[in-house]
């Protein structure tokens, strides 16, 4: 009788999760060999196959499905204690895994400096990726997110605005027209892997095809372009308002208003080394007007 190993378990849901070995191999972070070798021995000890090899991906037999339900019982099981546990914690000291947007994280550096200068026994790991982790599993212990539904399974607090606004670059407005209508300008849009956002809408229902002369899918690389002068855009305000070279053309459009959400697990709601990070993020992020939507120029 072999000695389980949840390892094996774990590599298991993650390739059913995911759909492929390669998709596994992604999410934890490991060679997608690696992930072919634990399912090949966790199929040789239990003695059935848990997969079908197809080529649009790997789908669970009937044995599969049925170790699905156990390992997924198991896995909330031992998440569940991870979280009890954890929440017992009263010490500052240990590791912190923060999630964040690429936009975000600019604005939160130097709060995360101080939070390390002031508990410099915590290290913070944090992970600037614009998809949602799992909180619930555990992929990270706080989140700071933009967003106006927040996931009910969450606890947090909204502790500031991101605003957009029509900005160009002054090198690019320098001797135009400043009657110009906006739809005769040279604009930046975005392509279809950000069409969940308003803006994308906004700007192909105002602004004439022929007009944009480029489309990016990255909001920072955004701004690098309208600064470049290949024309004007909408614009996070709290990162556009820093750059002395941009020019706010319009007031910001409420469609586009995100709420800046911090969000943690509940289980973790009183672990100590959570609570001083979250405290100190909203009380900086609070005394920040440019997070808060207030614009000063």
């Amino acid at each position: 009788m072999h000695i389980m190993d949840w390892d094996d378990y774990r590599y298991f849901l993650a390739v059913e999760q995911a759909g492929s070995a390669l998709g596994a191999a992604k999410r934890l972070a490991v060679n997608h060999t690696t992930v072919l070798r634990r399912i090949a021995r966790l199929e040789r000890q239990l003695g059935v196959r848990l997969f079908e090899r197809l080529r649009t991906g790997y789908i669970p037999t009937a044995a599969g499905e049925e170790l699905r339900e156990v390992a997924q019982q198991v896995e909330q099981t031992l998440i569940g204690a991870e979280h009890r546990l954890a929440g017992k914690d009263l010490h500052l000291s240990g590791v912190i895994r923060v999630t964040t947007t690429e936009t975000l994280f600019q604005s939160l550096l130097p709060h995360l400096l101080e939070f390390r200068q002031l508990h410099p026994h915590i290290q913070l790991q944090v992970v600037a990726s614009n998809p949602m982790v799992n909180l619930t599993r555990r992929e990270a212990d706080v989140a700071i997110r933009a967003t106006n539904q927040p996931p009910d399974n969450m606890i947090g607090r909204k502790i500031g605005m991101a605003r957009s606004a029509i900005y160009g670059a002054s090198a690019y407005l320098h001797g135009q027209n400043r009657d110009r209508p906006l739809d005769q300008h040279d604009w930046i849009g975005l392509d279809e892997t950000l069409a969940h956002l308003p803006e994308y809408h906004w700007v192909e229902r105002h602004v004439p095809a022929e007009r944009i002369a480029l489309r990016i899918n990255n909001l920072l690389h955004k701004i690098a372009v309208v600064q470049a002068g290949y024309g004007i855009a909408p614009l996070l305000c709290f990162l556009a308002e820093q750059k002395p070279d941009l020019v706010r053309m319009t007031e910001p459009n409420p469609l586009f208003d995100t709420d800046i959400w911090l969000l943690s697990h509940p289980d973790l709601r009183q672990m100590a080394r959570i609570r001083a990070f979250t405290d100190l993020i909203a009380r900086r992020v609070a005394a920040d007007p440019l997070v808060q939507g207030k614009l000063t120029r």
